[in-house]
């Protein structure tokens, strides 16, 4: 059991994003009536600073500052994939996300399926768009809470699993109240803390460590040891020539599924406009950084001789910060934790409530709905969300959860053909893209079961190592080229195409000055 001045810390955090979240009902435009852009989107109207924070905190969550240092402690180099996987993504969204909001902001698109359902005409393109990123977000939201539960649990704060799990069950009412009044503006202000208190506890814990240690090579060295002691095959400190392949396919394959998922493209939307999204998108590294932060706290933990439950390494930083510091700042850096599941929880659940209300209660149960009652229905979707990743944590294994993830993750990136492609061009068939879809999910699916829910899989027989989203992406992209080709010479029409897209910029080269104007 924590000591109450430890309780009294973590509790002073969650009470301030608390408060946080009910300041956001200062940003709401009071002469607008209610409306799905308005609740989900925060009327498209976030600049600069709050945008960074939010897409910021929407990508980096809580779970992912728990496991990449877990990684860290038990598998080694592998787990600083995610350094070149969200530095990949800074030139990604820069290129994607402006011309996206563009398009979107145009037509009123409020979710990327509403992208696809006006650039293809198709709406079961556009259905298996926006079930396929339900279906991989709602795992992932079910992640935030195994995040916080392993905080309280790992530091102490609570006695036993039940109390553990009662309070992540109330932790997280008190975001859905908040997010079912203020939609997107409560984590968007609870963003602003989550920024201050995270890059805050990962620099004192960092330097915490290093200093107990004795520096960054002493550090290492003793990382080392301990992983030979334990017999830790596989998992060096510095990446082995056969891991080299997943490792650049993992961080390749992560970054192009990211952009994919409907939480962080609702982040994105909400921006105010395209050189918003452009300067987010150029300091996205500094998120990055803090992320480089935390996998160096596995690589401490290791030092420091933590030693974590069964199957439970990302309890490993927790247990650190128990270690190394007192009751009332490891209380901070427990609550600045679990602030950090809370944005990205609140967007995750508003982006699959405003994707089923959209494109499938709305296209296909109640097409007349207004904009006030399409607002209702999302409300309560987001809500149903929130209590379904609790019941699901609480009623299965943490490695369901973690499975259905990895799926997830090869799941979403079947869906970068159609919209990707969508953005630039038209070439492919909409039946083509659903073909592909279809053979991408299959492929992925019986790889990565196959290999006992492992996120990477042999290329070929005895061959390397590669990630499984991305080897599913290849028939996916095979099969839809191939039926195009097919469609086109029977003569099947294509959907009508309702979306205007912006003109690219291309940049000239000035004869006589040599400088490049667009």
């Amino acid at each position: 059991m924590a000591d109450g001045a430890m309780a009294t810390a973590f509790l002073a955090v969650i009470g301030g994003a608390s408060l946080l979240a009910a300041t956001a009902r200062r940003l709401h435009a009071r002469d607008r009536l209610p409306s799905l852009e308005g609740w989900a989107l925060a009327d498209r109207s976030l600049g600069t600073v709050w945008a960074w924070l939010l897409l910021g905190g929407t990508v980096f969550t809580a779970y992912t500052f728990t496991a990449v240092p877990g990684l860290a402690y038990g598998n080694g180099a592998t787990a600083f994939f995610a350094l070149p996987y969200t530095v990949i993504v800074c030139p990604l969204a820069f290129a994607l996300l402006p011309r996206l909001w563009s398009v979107a902001r145009r037509h009123g698109y409020v979710t990327v399926a509403d992208f696809v359902r006006g650039r293809y005409g198709s709406p079961p393109l556009a259905l298996v768009v926006a079930l396929t990123g339900i279906l991989a977000t709602m795992p992932y939201l079910a992640l935030q809470l195994l995040g916080i539960r392993a905080v309280l649990t790992a530091g102490g704060l609570y006695p036993d699993a039940v109390t553990g799990d009662l309070a992540t069950a109330a932790l997280f009412a008190g975001l859905a109240v908040a997010t079912y009044r203020h939609g997107l503006r409560a984590p968007t202000v609870i963003s602003a803390l989550k920024g201050v208190a995270v890059f805050g506890s990962v620099l004192a814990t960092v330097w915490l460590a290093l200093e107990h240690l004795g520096g960054p090579g002493a550090m290492f060295a003793a990382a080392g040891s301990t992983l030979a002691e334990r017999g830790a095959e596989g998992a060096p400190l510095v990446l082995a020539p056969g891991q080299r392949s997943a490792f650049a396919t993992l961080a390749l394959g992560s970054a192009l599924a990211l952009l994919m998922y409907p939480h962080v493209l609702t982040a994105g939307f909400a921006a105010s406009g395209t050189g918003v999204l452009r300067r987010v998108s150029s300091a996205l590294p500094l998120w990055t950084a803090v992320l480089g932060l935390f996998g160096l706290l596995g690589i401490a933990a290791l030092a420091h001789g933590v030693r974590t439950p069964h199957g439970g390494a990302e309890a490993a930083v927790p247990m650190l910060v128990d270690r190394l510091m007192p009751g009332p700042q490891a209380g901070l850096v427990f609550g600045a934790l679990a602030v950090g599941a809370m944005v990205p929880a609140a967007v995750m659940s508003i982006a699959a409530a405003t994707s089923f209300v959209r494109n499938v209660y709305v296209e296909y149960f109640h097409p007349t709905a207004t904009p006030k009652h399409q607002v209702r229905v999302a409300k309560a979707v987001s809500l149903a969300a929130k209590a379904g990743a609790i019941a699901f944590v609480l009623g299965l294994r943490d490695q369901d959860a973690v499975n259905l993830q990895l799926l997830g993750g090869v799941w979403i990136l079947q869906t970068l053909p159609a919209v990707a492609a969508g953005l630039f061009t038209r070439r492919l068939h909409h039946r083509a893209l659903l073909a592909g879809w279809a053979a991408g999910m299959a492929v992925g699916t019986f790889m990565v079961v196959r290999e006992g829910f492992s996120p990477v899989v042999p290329f070929w027989p005895s061959g390397p190592e590669v990630y499984a989203g991305l080897a599913a992406l290849l028939p996916n992209l095979a099969v839809a080229v191939a039926a195009t080709f097919a469609l086109d010479r029977a003569g099947v029409p294509r959907g009508p195409d309702a979306t205007t897209l912006p003109p690219r910029i291309i940049l000239r080269r000035r004869p006589e000055t040599g400088a490049s104007t667009p």
